[in-house]
Order: C-alpha cells, then structure tokens, then sequence
C-alpha cells in the first residue's frame, strides 16, 4: 500500500514512498463534499500550526492568529516549513482553492515585505509561494503587490520594471 498525503499532488514530493494524485483522483475529491471538508478543516489545522486563523471558508481571508508571534519564530527558524507552504499552496489550487492561494500568498508578501515579522520566509514567498498561482490576473496582481513593498523597488526581479509601473 503507498501512503497519501495529507496535501497530495499530481507530481512527486520528498518522500518517494508517497503515492502522486491522478486527475481522476482529484476529480473524485471534488465531488465528495464529506472529502472537501476534511480538506479545508486540515488546511485549518496546518494554518493554526503556522499561527494563522481562517477568518472566512468562503473568501479565504485570514488574519495572524493569538500565538502568532510565538509560532512566527518557528517559520523563521526552520525552512522546511517553506517546502510544506508551497506542498500546501500548490495543492489548494489542485483542489479547487485559488481563492485560498491568493489570500495564504498575500498573508505571507504582507508578513514579510510590510510588517517585516518573516524575514527568513520572504525568499520562498517570492521566488515559490507566489508562483503557485493558478490565477495569471491575481499572480500578476500579487507581483505587483510585492514590487509596490520590495525594498529597494529597484531590486525587484520578480517582473519586468517597465509593465509594473504601468500595471493597474
């Protein structure tokens, strides 16, 4: 028997024993509601793990949650946790989520280019959270989001200097 994940994909991860998703099996997920709630209730659970609160299971808000401070120390001091956001981030737009990506994307560009809290996230935030967008309008908007609050703005490699002046 092979093992699933708790954030399966349809490529292969770290641990080679884990079993990839087929489109088949995502399909199936999608249409069992019982499947989808446990999905968003262990999204939930990693979130609070990271010390972040689900403010709305329709929009995807969220918000830092009581332990945050506590549990921001941790991601900045571990980054095996950057490998398990973007297993997390890839999966919720495998599952149907973009709505999740966007906000889980915008909540780590805001923690570490605006409050500055995640300083050893940043990296991954830009270079791999954020292209885990399926959305090419809200990755493009997230990018622009990130260039707006990068510091130098003219270090900014993730876009094209020219288009972002001009996005709107």
């Amino acid at each position: 028997s092979f093992p699933f994940r708790l954030f399966p994909l349809r490529e292969r991860g770290v641990n080679l024993r884990a079993r990839q998703l087929t489109c088949q099996e995502i399909q199936a997920f999608k249409k069992s509601e019982e499947v989808m709630q446990r999905f968003v209730r262990a999204y939930q659970l990693m979130l609070r793990f990271y010390g972040i609160d689900l403010v709305s299971k329709e929009t995807g808000e969220l918000k830092r949650a009581e332990n945050w401070a506590e549990r921001f120390r941790n991601l900045n001091r571990y980054s095996h946790n950057n490998l398990r956001i973007t297993r997390i981030l890839k999966c919720l737009g495998e599952m149907g989520y973009e709505h999740y990506q966007y906000h889980l994307v915008k909540f780590f560009l805001r923690e570490t280019l605006v409050e500055e809290t995640l300083p050893n996230v940043k990296r991954s935030a830009l270079d791999y959270f954020l292209f885990t967008l399926r959305s090419k309008q809200k990755r493009r908007e997230l990018v622009h989001y990130a260039w707006r609050h990068f510091k130098p703005q003219s270090e900014f490699v993730w876009g094209p200097q020219d288009k972002l002046l001009k996005y709107r």
